[in-house]
């Protein structure tokens, strides 16, 4: 097997059945937070993001995407692990759309008002393909990545900074985290302009 292979079968070994999520998603609160999305509360949640319309393809959401704590979004997944059907009636449910496949391989002819990257781009084959092909699909680009780690058997890619900024073009902001909501390490994170804005 391929590192990206065994990356893979390690990830889904991670989730396993999806059941209890929960420190996966207080984490997620966390990255949204960085990523510059504005949590708008009602009566049941204060989880909760209006996108107003907006279409957002979310890369390698796993099993709790962020979408799903989203109203008023057109909302798109690619992934290329394989969760159980639970998980997927879950986001059919809420109008999210699905598709199982590697983002090296997704549709730059597709356009998004924004993509999302969050905690994903370590299990990759190639992060900067990735990078571009969201630049060309989407106008707006929010990422958070664990940087400066060393690679395993999960966890193939190691991120810098100096290399997630070449390849956004841009300046993202790196932090220190200690333990919020069980975010620990060096994260780097932004909000870029895409080159699908025509």
């Amino acid at each position: 097997m391929t590192k990206w292979q065994v990356a893979q079968a390690w990830e889904k070994d991670w989730w396993n059945n999806c059941i209890n999520t929960y420190y996966e998603e207080m984490k997620q609160l966390v990255y949204a937070e960085r990523m510059g999305l504005i949590c708008t509360p009602d009566a049941k949640t204060r989880y909760r993001f209006d996108m107003e319309g907006k279409s957002v393809l979310d890369i390698g959401a796993g099993a709790t995407s962020l979408l799903l704590k989203c109203v008023n979004v057109q909302g798109k997944i690619i992934d290329p692990l394989k969760f159980p059907d639970w998980v997927m009636q879950r986001y059919a449910a809420a109008g999210i759309v699905f598709e199982r496949k590697k983002a090296e391989d997704m549709n730059i002819e597709e356009k998004f008002d924004e993509c999302w990257i969050y905690n994903c781009l370590q299990h990759v084959e190639d992060p900067e393909k990735i990078i571009m092909n969201v630049r060309k699909s989407a106008k707006i680009i929010r990422i958070f990545e664990w940087i400066d780690t060393q690679p395993n058997e999960g966890h193939p890619r190691t991120l810098t900074e100096e290399k997630l900024n070449a390849s956004f073009g841009g300046e993202g902001k790196v932090e220190m985290f200690t333990g919020q909501n069980g975010c620990k390490g060096r994260a780097y994170y932004g909000v870029f302009i895409g080159i699908a804005n025509d």
